[in-house]
């Protein structure tokens, strides 16, 4: 499967932005999608994730109630929606794809996107 990520952009702490990456080539609804970030010299690190239909959802704690995950498989598109961001979530945004459950570690997924950059000023 071919991944598309795009929607980054500049945005002032405690405004919000949507993420969105589009899949192609396989069916999109047999995979569990997941999104990652990457910062300036740092590892990358899970995001949050979602099942094959959506019904499950998971994320890491500094995003908790700040993101949220989703997914259209009609349009073969997963999003990421950012509320209330913060300096700290600046980073590349990197979404994936995985067949099976759900998994938060980047060794898990099989097909990576390119990344959008998501700046966030204070």
């Amino acid at each position: 499967v071919q991944l598309q990520a795009y929607g980054g952009g500049l945005v002032q702490a405690g405004g919000s932005l949507r993420l969105s990456c589009a899949a192609s080539g396989r069916i999109f609804g047999n995979f569990a999608m997941g999104w990652f970030r990457q910062a300036p010299g740092k590892e990358r690190e899970f995001v949050a994730a979602i099942s094959e239909s959506g019904s499950t959802t998971f994320y890491t704690d500094p995003v908790k109630g700040r993101f949220t995950i989703s997914r259209d498989n009609a349009k073969n598109t997963v999003y990421l929606q950012l509320n209330s961001v913060k300096p700290e979530d600046t980073a590349v945004y990197y979404c994936a794809a995985r067949q099976g459950s759900i998994a938060t570690t980047v060794t898990d997924y099989n097909y990576w996107g390119q990344g959008t950059l998501v700046t966030v000023s204070s």
